[in-house]
């Protein structure tokens, strides 16, 4: 081919080309798919405000139990697993926490406090400890120096088992409290205490009845002795004047400080009601206290509160207005009753009598026809119920209750209460299990029950029936940990011990070591089993994302460490935010 044939030839193709181009879209107008366009357009994610890495991290969620690392967002988990993927999470207003091998576990929940009662004990006269009469008396002695005439001196906390079981009486303080009436409650709050001044004012003298579920103690010549049981403290309680507002917001805010301090981010509040004391205090305390806190911004705490059986209809109103979460902080648990005392005032309900007392079984300090008629309908309205029973016999009586309510009004996710769930006779925990109610136990009153609980009730029966955390985890019952505070200190490290211990103080062995629970049951149960326990669980309990931020830092670097006892809080969380110290 000669040059000019294959100019000619050359020019062609180019010119094939040129029309092929023309007649064919570019490639840039292709249309790109669907998800690789989502990808390349979607705006990137902003940061996580928080990440908390190098840690042992123990998350209460059973799909992923333990990581090293998590990060927070907006006040709630964000993500959580090794730190290798979240370190790219990190932006320029990330705050990042390195815990040096700490353990984490959720915030703890305490599934059974009277926080504004026990931040006012904080005020008052403590006797809690207190192992000598001496010692008992001086300490009224100084309040009531330290007050003006005619003024109350309260406080409490006493347990007469530490200086050998004698119950105190008026006449141990009348002579250093001349011009005060004096109110000091037992430990358990199912006891208290009176000067003969308070005895005067409240008019219980010899001639006094009685009331129903209670006792005024009397001596052998009739007269009283200052000891005032259950529903008989109503007559000493109703002359007492009212806590103020301001007293009570103060309470409220020392005891929130003192939670934290423990590591407690929520609490399950059963309100100032004790056999005796009025219904209105929880509704007083809602709208004086709390609302007033949570609209102020002075909530530090997330709080679960439960009302007085008797007020259910009002209850029922207000949940049909609000909803059960009024706040973050703030949420409608259900309804609280009473089916006994406790073991400390001999009037815990049991099948058998006391020892020394052949005609004493204990109290039934609710009418059990009308504690039936308020469980069926609160239930029936939606309502949780939450019940303390101590004695055998009052949890026997409380599981027929909730069974033929169950069966009354239908099959339903109601997560029935027993608040205490001491002492139970033979087959009794396994009920617990089949009928799926959540036992509120406090693990601390072993320490001062073990001293005593054999002299009342006799050997066989306290090793046998007392405490029976785990029989009942064998049962498939759900333990939901608590204090009780002020009746024991709020502690979940302290109660987590004797959940896995079970030896009280001066003792060298357990005290039923076949009831000793591992240390991942007895942090569940004060964590994802506790707001189970209250219906929060899709909010709260463990370190999952989407839930709210709240987490405690300890000391420890290992879970061992948790096991032995040795472990301190080091830091408490709210919402990602450090709460304390």
């Amino acid at each position: 081919m000669n040059a000019y044939a294959l100019l000619s030839a050359i020019s062609a193709l180019a010119l094939a080309l040129a029309l092929a181009l023309v007649s064919f879209p570019p490639l840039t107008t292709t249309p790109i798919p669907p998800p690789l366009q989502y990808w390349l357009t979607k705006p990137r994610e902003s940061p996580p405000d928080l990440i908390v890495k190098n840690g042992v991290i123990f998350t209460s969620d059973a799909s992923f139990p333990l990581a090293d690392s998590f990060s927070v967002k907006d006040g709630k988990i964000h993500r959580v697993g090794n730190y290798s993927s979240i370190q790219g999470l990190e932006g320029d207003g990330t705050r990042v926490l390195d815990l040096e091998g700490k353990v984490v576990v959720p915030g703890f929940i305490d599934s059974h406090v009277h926080l504004i009662f026990g931040g006012l004990q904080m005020g008052r006269v403590e006797l809690r400890g207190v192992d000598k009469k001496d010692e008992f008396v001086r300490r009224v002695k100084e309040a009531a120096t330290n007050l003006g005439q005619g003024s109350w001196v309260l406080g409490g906390g006493w347990n007469n088992n530490l200086w050998g079981g004698e119950q105190p009486e008026a006449s141990w303080i009348d002579d250093v409290s001349p011009h005060n009436p004096v109110w000091l409650s037992r430990m358990d709050g199912h006891m208290g205490l009176a000067n003969s001044v308070a005895l005067k004012l409240s008019g219980i003298d010899s001639s006094s009845e009685n009331p129903n579920g209670g006792t005024i103690v009397k001596s052998a010549q009739g007269e009283p002795t200052g000891l005032l049981i259950d529903a008989a403290m109503k007559l000493v309680l109703t002359s007492i004047p009212e806590v103020s507002v301001e007293e009570r917001r103060e309470a409220m805010l020392r005891a929130s400080n003192h939670a934290l301090m423990r590591g407690v981010t929520t609490v399950v509040d059963v309100g100032r009601y004790f056999p005796g004391a009025s219904v209105e205090h929880s509704w007083e305390d809602l709208s004086d206290v709390y609302q007033w806190a949570d609209s102020s911004g002075k909530m530090k705490i997330r709080v679960c509160l439960f009302f007085p059986i008797e007020t259910w209809s009002r209850l029922i109103d207000l949940i049909r207005k609000t909803g059960r979460r009024l706040s973050d902080y703030i949420y409608l648990g259900g309804v609280k009753a009473f089916a006994d005392g406790s073991l400390g005032s001999n009037s815990a309900l049991f099948s058998e009598p006391y020892i020394g007392e052949p005609h004493n079984y204990g109290l039934k300090v609710t009418d059990l026809e009308h504690l039936f008629n308020m469980t069926a309908t609160s239930d029936n309205f939606g309502l949780q119920v939450a019940i303390h029973a101590i004695g055998d016999r009052a949890n026997e009586i409380i599981l027929d209750m909730y069974e033929l309510v169950a069966s009354k009004n239908g099959e339903r996710d109601r997560r029935f209460r027993i608040e205490h769930a001491q002492h139970l006779s033979p087959g009794t925990a396994t009920r617990f299990g089949e009928q799926r109610i959540i036992a509120s136990v406090q693990p601390d009153h072993l320490l001062d029950d073990a001293f005593s609980t054999a002299k009342k009730l006799g050997a066989d029966r306290a090793e046998k029936g007392s405490y029976l955390f785990r029989t009942l985890l064998t049962s498939n019952a759900q333990l939901a940990l608590g204090s009780d505070w002020p009746v024991a200190d709020i502690n979940p490290l302290r109660s987590i011990n004797t959940a896995l211990k079970r030896v009280p103080p001066g003792w060298e062995n357990a005290w039923n070591p076949s009831e000793c629970i591992s240390l991942s049951h007895a942090l569940i149960a004060h964590t994802i089993s506790a707001a189970h326990a209250c219906f929060l669980d899709n909010v709260l309990g463990s370190l999952t994302p989407g839930k709210l931020a709240d987490f405690v830092i300890l000391s420890a670097n290992s879970l061992d460490a948790l096991e032995e006892g040795s472990a301190s809080i080091v830091a408490t969380y709210v919402a990602g935010e450090q709460a304390y110290p």
